[in-house]
């Protein structure tokens, strides 16, 4: 089972598996039958006080990162209810609208699920 990241504006391929956007809004430009997005989960996206202070500045990236975790240890059945897609289909593709590949919310997210733990199945 695998968790991948990927840019809206990137061509869907077959390996994505469920798509799921995790920007609060929607990303400009692509319209939703483009955009082939399984769900939209704006929920687990950064606050917007946080999405505003990082304003994808490279250099607050760390502090970004830490604060963001601690957001998403808050959402747990959030990220339960991802595993559990993960689980089911087998393939999961963050989805994020950012031009930075690297420096994005998808990214973190992705760390976090790796670790977090599969409670729904044990």
């Amino acid at each position: 089972m695998t968790i991948r990241v990927r840019r809206i504006y990137d061509a869907p391929g077959d390996e994505d598996g469920y798509r799921i956007l995790v920007d609060r809004l929607w990303p400009r430009g692509i319209s939703k039958d483009k955009a082939y997005v399984d769900l939209w989960m704006r929920d687990v996206s950064p606050s917007t006080d946080l999405r505003t202070w990082f304003g994808h500045r490279a250099e607050r990236w760390e502090g970004f990162r830490e604060r963001y975790t601690r957001e998403l240890d808050a959402h747990g059945e959030l990220l339960d209810l991802v595993k559990d897609i993960e689980h089911h289909r087998g393939q999961v593709t963050l989805l994020f609208g950012a031009r930075d590949e690297e420096h994005n919310e998808a990214r973190v997210l992705a760390e976090v699920l790796t670790r977090h733990p599969d409670h729904a199945h044990h």
